[in-house]
């Protein structure tokens, strides 16, 4: 559903990429999961959200690891990236780093 040129996910149990299903209640994630009922998602779409961290120091986060298992997964499936957005925030704790949040829409092959 598209408003105002923003997608948009209805509520419902979505696959959050673990193999597992997370209430999504059109706004955000619920700390509610369960089994995943069978090899059906809710609609066309499939909305999963990934929590990386970037090193405070040097490099090797494998955020794009991480990133491109759970789009494979989400490929084998049946489904393709329809759209990806990241909000990030700092933490000021010992070893912190950044933490970036990635919001991904998958959309149903037909």
């Amino acid at each position: 559903m598209h408003k105002g040129g923003t997608m948009t996910t209805q509520p419902g149990w979505y696959d959050d990429g673990s193999g597992a299903e997370r209430w999504w209640d059109g706004q955000g994630w619920s700390d509610e999961r369960r089994e995943r009922q069978g090899d059906t998602q809710s609609g066309p779409y499939a909305v999963l959200q990934v929590s990386l961290k970037e090193k405070f120091m040097g490099t090797g986060s494998n955020n794009l690891v991480e990133l491109e298992r759970v789009i494979n997964y989400q490929a084998s499936l049946g489904y393709r990236l329809h759209t990806i957005t990241t909000a990030s925030s700092g933490s000021a704790g010992l070893g912190g780093g950044e933490r970036i949040q990635a919001t991904m829409v998958f959309e149903k092959l037909t």
